[in-house]
């Protein structure tokens, strides 16, 4: 029978909890709708539409919005294009708002330059964009409002450009990046005026830490009457973080007390719970813990009525006020009750995304290891064990290293307080390896912040970019309207001084363009010629390498060795003559070249080496282009100057091998006498004469790489430490 009532009493209560919310849930409807000009039915973009309870949306490029309401709350529009506007929620039914005075066609009576609907379309999708892209990719985001800064360069509407650039602020505000915010802010409030952007600014200076430009910029806001009642509490709240951070805590308790005021008076629940935590921890600041409690209570059962995110947060929140005051049992209690709550939410929920930035991220091992330390600071070892224990099992499973270091720490200092010195040393040794590897993380997210830093700095560049050639179209813009007006004044001679500059700016700019085109075709002229001349000096220079190989033939009366070397060398012969007009030729053929070659030189040093040329089957080599004659010259040098000194014989082998998805690396490797030895065996004539296949080689690869942007590139070395062999290393880019 007991059991029965302890049933019947458990499902009574789930009911009478579930009941309110049903209530509350089914008190909401969606509400869509319009808001046009009446006269010519254009949609009005960027419109404020607001509620009572603190929902909050704009109108997209259409003129439609989207909006949660309560039936009997009324909807309130608001616009620099017009005065705002109410209606009151009767049903479900969609709203289309009409305003009267309202053309989408924005002309001037001194310019035959109009912004077009698709202008003015294109502009706000581009700002509808960036929106849905600023909680997820801010990279993306800011490019959107680029596009749209864009959009302004030859109309200069600046109701559209502060705009754009208060959506820039907002994109720097949710990323954290609150200099940046400021800034944008500040030059959206230069273009135009706005009570909007004064706020989201009095918002970044609180955030930044700025808390007197955040009091001077909020405290004229208080005046507006226009502003709905869920802005009001922000501006209160804010108002009150100025003074908090300022010391002056009477005053902020003062404008905290205000917004809950109206925060009870319009029901919106969410801000009497953040209110009444921080007018507590403004309580707490002086000292005065018997309020700073008072308030804290009532948070944390405004926030049992929230989402449980919420009301983990208020514990949390309460549980560290507990720790500073050294109330370790009622700390640890309500803590146990957040990590019964947390490990009752879905993965998905976990994650609060709008916690307060002065809390820690919740999660099952930070609450453990918190639980564990208040554990410790009661000298109750036994009872913390356990805990630090889940602490970092869970901060591994969730790679949070950071709770993993403090946890694995203090479980070593606590093995070492109870005398188990075995234990303590094997955690001090897991604490050592997990802050190594902390450390690499670090490491790498300081060079991805970095790398971020960077490409926002970049395209911030460009906005500032778009902004000076809007502001000097603008300045084009009213030069040209002022030359109108002294037209109508019959004042000619300003508008023929105008007329002047323009065309002399022309006549410059055309000017530096030939200039610049001029001195780019010379430029390729010169190197194409520098080209031509090094080949025209490569092919004599082989040729005459070539011709002592046949002299040696004629002069060993080897006649049958003779015209088979001049047969094939006719054949080497032909195909050089005719690469020797291009840049670049596939590597394939570079290949039957060299394999020509090599056999030439092999039949007339047959005992001095062996060679092997070895292509990864892998490479497709007509993908591949190569400086004609580019490999030749460093094989004769292989075979000349290192493999024919040698005493025994030698070896030359040439691969050719992956290096990277588009490159590929040429080896060219002897086992000869070394560069050293060879340079010592020359006579005092051949010291004397520099090598003109090896220099014009260099020079080639110089022009080349500066005309197709380093395509090539060569490194030699002696492949032994005693200066024996020689290997030359060709790296080979792919075309793209």
């Amino acid at each position: 029978m007991n059991r029965i009532n302890h049933i019947l009493a458990i499902l009574l209560f789930g009911i009478f909890i579930c009941i309110p919310q049903i209530g509350s849930a089914q008190n909401k409807i969606g509400v869509k709708g319009t808001v046009k000009g009446f006269e010519d039915g254009s949609p009005i973009t960027g419109v404020e539409v607001s509620t009572n309870s603190g929902a909050y949306t704009l109108t997209n490029a259409f003129g439609e919005f989207k909006i949660e309401v309560a039936i009997g709350e009324e909807l309130v529009f608001q616009s620099p294009h017009f005065e705002t506007v109410r209606y009151r929620v009767r049903s479900s039914e969609d709203v289309d708002v009409k305003v009267k005075g309202y053309s989408g066609k924005r002309e001037n009576s001194y310019s035959s330059r109009k912004s077009t609907k698709s202008e003015v379309s294109l502009h706000a999708v581009f700002l509808d964009s960036a929106n849905y892209y600023k909680k997820t990719d801010i990279e993306k985001s800011i490019d959107f409002i680029t596009k749209s800064l864009a959009q302004l360069n030859q109309r200069g509407d600046k109701a559209e450009l502060s705009q754009s650039l208060t959506t820039l602020g907002e994109v720097y505000y949710f990323h954290k990046q609150y200099d940046l915010a400021i800034s944008s802010y500040l030059d959206a409030l230069e273009a135009q005026e706005s009570d909007r952007t004064s706020f989201l600014l009095g918002r970044a200076y609180v955030a930044n830490k700025d808390f007197e430009n955040a009091e001077k910029t909020l405290t004229p806001l208080l005046k507006e009457r226009k502003i709905v009642p869920y802005q009001k509490v922000q501006l209160y709240e804010y108002l009150g973080d100025a003074y908090l951070g300022m010391g002056n805590n009477d005053k902020a308790v003062a404008f905290y007390r205000e917004g809950l005021t109206i925060a009870e008076k319009n029901q919106i629940t969410p801000k009497v719970t953040d209110l009444n935590s921080k007018i507590a921890d403004a309580f707490v600041k002086d000292n005065r813990n018997v309020e700073a409690e008072g308030y804290y209570s009532n948070s944390l059962k405004l926030a049992k009525q929230q989402a449980p995110q919420r009301s983990i947060q208020e514990k949390e929140k309460v549980a560290d006020f507990y720790n500073k005051k050294n109330r370790y049992d009622e700390e640890i209690q309500l803590r146990k009750q957040s990590l019964n709550e947390l490990g009752e939410l879905s993965v998905e929920s976990k994650v609060a995304v709008d916690k307060p930035e002065s809390l820690d991220s919740i999660t099952s091992q930070r609450i453990n290891y918190k639980i564990a330390n208040a554990y410790i600071a009661k000298d109750d070892y036994d009872e913390a064990i356990p805990y630090l224990q889940k602490s970092i099992v869970e901060a591994d499973i969730d790679d949070d290293l950071v709770i993993q270091k403090d946890a694995t720490r203090k479980l070593s200092e606590v093995y070492e307080y109870k005398g188990e010195f075995n234990k303590a040393l094997a955690t001090y040794q897991d604490y050592v390896a997990v802050v190594d590897t902390l450390y690499i993380r670090k490491e790498q997210e300081i060079s991805r912040a970095a790398r971020l830093n960077r490409e926002i700095a970049s395209k911030q560049s460009r906005i500032d970019g778009l902004e000076q050639e809007r502001q000097l179209s603008q300045s084009k813009y009213d030069l040209a309207v002022t030359g109108q007006q002294l037209q109508e004044e019959s004042n000619k001679r300003k508008n023929w001084v105008i007329y002047s500059l323009l065309f002399g700016l022309l006549l410059m700019g055309l000017a530096a363009f030939f200039f610049y085109r001029s001195n780019q075709q010379q430029k390729l002229a010169n190197n194409l010629l520098a080209l031509k001349s090094l080949r025209s000096q490569m092919n004599p220079h082989f040729i005459f390498n070539a011709l002592n190989s046949v002299n040696s033939y004629i002069a060993k009366s080897d006649e049958r060795s003779a015209n088979r070397f001049l047969s094939e060398f006719s054949t080497l012969m032909r195909a050089v003559l005719d690469n020797s007009e291009e840049d670049f030729i596939p590597l394939s053929k570079e290949l039957e070249l060299l394999r020509l070659y090599v056999k030439l030189e092999h039949s007339r040093f047959p005992d001095k080496f062996d060679y092997m040329i070895d292509v990864d089957k892998s490479i497709d080599i007509d993908s591949y282009w190569i400086p004609p004659m580019l490999l030749q010259p460093y094989i004769e040098n292989a075979i000349w100057h290192g493999l024919r000194y040698k005493v025994d014989k030698g070896h030359l082998n040439i691969q050719i091998q992956h290096q990277g998805k588009d490159t590929i690396q040429i080896s060219i490797e002897d086992d000869g006498i070394g560069r050293k030895k060879s340079a010592e065996l020359k006579t005092q004539n051949q010291k004397k004469q520099k090598s003109k296949g090896m220099g014009n080689i260099r020079k080639r690869i110089a022009i080349l790489n500066e005309m197709y942007k380093d395509k090539v590139d060569v490194h030699i070395t002696d492949v032994n430490s005693d200066g024996q062999g020689t290997r030359v290393l060709f790296t080979l880019k792919k075309d793209t």
